[in-house]
């Protein structure tokens, strides 16, 4: 990317891809949250590099030698993660800079968050001494850096799983349960970070980061606030040309906003300000979890859209007419099809029983694979249409069916030969019809997404993603004209 960052901050790899470890605050009593958590999960997702527990009143801990100070450790490591109380972080920094450890994760909260002028004095003398030592710090009251390649996943999914995906969160739970959702579906994370305060290095800092690692293709970001708002909105429209940057932000209603204060201790900023910034930046926006899940999915799987008409095949008369409807007000578009393309399904669809058009009204096709390959066929060859949505049925005795043959991955197989020449994305409902339904459903998306295919628990939801889809690609084609 450009030389939007200071470059003495530039490198961060150290802060994912430490050889070495010491962990201050790791306690002598047992598991608890902390040093003594940090070090037993690095323990057993398999770190690839040197653990130092770091505790002047013990000598071993969970198999590890312990060390009375980071002085006293037989090498200057990579990193240090801070897990002591507040008051105790100022010195640790100190003893940091005093032997040259540069890059360092406070876990520590007690800080500005708190609201209390202590904890305000406590995080500006951790900035002080950062700048003072050079000190790249992450935090404090943050779960820090996640990384799938060198096994540091101390939080969140783990040992965790490579891939295409970067998470920047200014929430540790955010960015432990995206961690987890992403893994579930396929999505592999090449690296996370939870943000917390922000003291010394922020959200753009690991944004620059995260554009500059070829490894990773998608930027997912939850922000509750920003001390540089044009420094990112510079640096944002810049990285999202190259890479699509997903952000939810949080504290956008009066509610919201009073909680971030609390949550990082940092003002949100005013709301016409971040719509001017999703505007200019075209930095796709997501107002839940499970939208900005859904739209990491779109984006890490699937190819750009040429257009935005959707051809939709659904089981069923009522649920075609929905989800035209739910595509039209996702501001997507459902085309005629061309005459060639209706002369071909007419031919293979039975008359009685279904609607032949788009949508289409095949419940055939949920359950003979050759008639969904029949259909495929010829709408990946209309013009009109640049994406497919396929409603799955879950077959089960609501509808008068006896046991038939899963055809679930003679489709796939389909698809996945095909699936680069238009986006296809599946939606299967799943909801409100017990917990067999309910596990049928999983199950069925599980294995849709580990073969590379979106399939959604809805079709407004794989709408919606459709959309973003389309905007991002269309948005990037308008910034390189």
């Amino acid at each position: 990317m450009g030389n939007v960052m200071d470059e003495s901050r530039a490198n961060l790899s150290k802060l994912f891809t430490p050889e070495s470890i010491a962990i201050v605050g790791v306690s002598g009593k047992g598991f608890q949250f902390g040093g003594s958590s940090y070090l037993s999960r690095l323990l057993e997702c398999g770190f690839k590099g040197r653990l130092y527990a770091i505790n002047p009143r013990i000598e071993k801990v969970l198999g590890q030698k312990a060390y009375p100070t980071l002085e006293a450790l037989p090498e200057v490591p990579d990193m240090a993660i801070i897990c002591l109380a507040a008051k105790f972080v100022p010195d640790v920094l100190e003893s940091c800079g005093r032997i040259g450890l540069r890059h360092i994760h406070i876990l520590s909260s007690g800080f500005k968050e708190t609201g209390s002028r202590e904890g305000e004095e406590l995080e500006a003398r951790v900035t002080d001494i950062s700048k003072r030592h050079g000190l790249l710090v992450i935090g404090p009251n943050c779960m820090g850096p996640y990384c799938s390649a060198s096994r540091m996943t101390p939080f969140g999914a783990s040992p965790g799983m490579r891939g295409p995906l970067g998470i920047i969160s200014q929430s540790g739970g955010i960015a432990q349960r995206m961690t987890e959702y992403a893994c579930s579906l396929n999505i592999g994370v090449e690296k996370a970070v939870s943000l917390g305060n922000a003291a010394v290095l922020d959200c753009c800092d690991l944004l620059k980061h995260m554009a500059d690692d070829e490894k990773i293709k998608v930027i997912g970001m939850y922000l509750e606030s920003v001390k540089d708002g044009r420094t990112l909105l510079e640096l944002a429209k810049e990285v999202n040309r190259e890479k699509p940057v997903i952000m939810l932000k949080g504290g956008d209603s009066d509610v919201g906003e009073k909680m971030a204060a609390s949550h990082t201790g940092a003002i949100s900023g005013g709301r016409k300000s971040w719509n001017a910034f999703f505007r200019q930046t075209g930095v796709t926006r997501v107002r839940s979890m499970t939208e900005w899940m859904d739209a990491i999915v779109a984006f890490s799987l699937l190819p750009a859209p040429a257009g935005k008409g959707v051809f939709i095949g659904c089981a069923g008369g009522g649920i075609s007419v929905i989800a035209g409807d739910i595509l039209m007000a996702e501001g997507l578009d459902v085309p005629a099809l061309s005459e060639t393309t209706m002369d071909g399904l007419r031919s293979i669809v039975p008359a009685v029983g279904s609607i032949v058009g788009n949508p289409l009204d095949s419940f055939e096709m949920s359950l003979n694979a050759h008639r969904f390959m029949e259909v495929l066929e010829l709408v990946l060859e209309d013009p009109a249409c640049s994406m497919i949505l396929i409603d799955r049925l879950i077959p089960r005795n609501i509808y008068h069916l006896p046991d038939v043959e899963d055809t679930t991955d003679a489709v796939i197989d389909f698809v996945r030969t095909r699936s680069d020449r238009k986006p296809t994305v599946f939606s299967a409902d799943y909801d409100g019809g017990g917990t067999d339904l309910a596990l049928k459903g999983t199950e069925m998306r599980a294995r849709f997404c580990q073969a590379g295919i979106p399939l959604y628990p809805s079709v407004k939801r794989a709408a919606r993603s459709l959309m973003h889809l389309y905007r991002y690609h269309s948005f990037r084609q308008s910034a390189v004209v």
